[in-house]
């Protein structure tokens, strides 16, 4: 998992895109894998990481943006609604047979989106962050990341659902992901 150090607001939009560019590199790790077991095991990485990130946002990253009055709102409820979609299929993805042909059109489509999705952020919110955050905002944003779930729970793309629903979503995701880790 990526480790988490933000001290500044720039640390935070850095340490943000820096997810991004991993998330890029972890799907074409996961299409590329000659190996069904490579396969599997890159996209468990990469949705522990989709998992985490967007918990991290939700949290932290889109209130912030919702501060701007409706401009900011209009923007969030967009993200929000492709997150929820996004989650979705992961849940679909990780219900399908990695070795398939399927599930490589299927990722490649899922990829595009998210990459759409990401590209947004970057351009509508995380400019908005470059203003000062305080320093609860960026323990915020370490503590969001450090609970957050590990498997797509769509429906829970609120900062309030996700510190009500979050650390028990995040404990159970966390002993299936062990689980799971000693079965293969």
């Amino acid at each position: 998992m990526v480790e988490t150090f933000v001290q500044s607001t720039d640390d935070v939009v850095a340490f943000l895109r820096d997810q991004h560019n991993l998330i890029k590199d972890l799907f074409e790790e996961v299409l590329h894998a000659s190996e069904p077991s490579s396969r599997e095991t890159a996209f468990v990485e990469l949705r522990q990481l989709l998992a985490v990130h967007e918990t991290a946002e939700e949290m932290v990253v889109h209130p912030r943006a919702r501060a701007d009055g409706a401009a900011g709102d209009e923007v969030v409820d967009a993200r929000l609604r492709e997150e929820h979609e996004a989650k979705q299929k992961l849940s679909e993805l990780e219900s399908m047979d990695i070795a398939s042909d399927e599930f490589i059109t299927e990722l490649t489509a899922f990829r595009e989106a998210v990459l759409e999705h990401a590209e947004r952020e970057e351009a509508e919110e995380f400019t908005k962050l470059k203003r000062d955050l305080d320093e609860g905002e960026l323990k915020s944003m370490v503590a969001a990341e450090a609970i957050a779930p590990t498997r797509p729970h769509p429906g829970v793309e609120s900062a309030k659902l996700n510190f009500a629903v979050g650390p028990f979503a995040s404990m159970l995701d966390r002993a299936r992901d062990v689980i799971s880790a000693a079965l293969r």
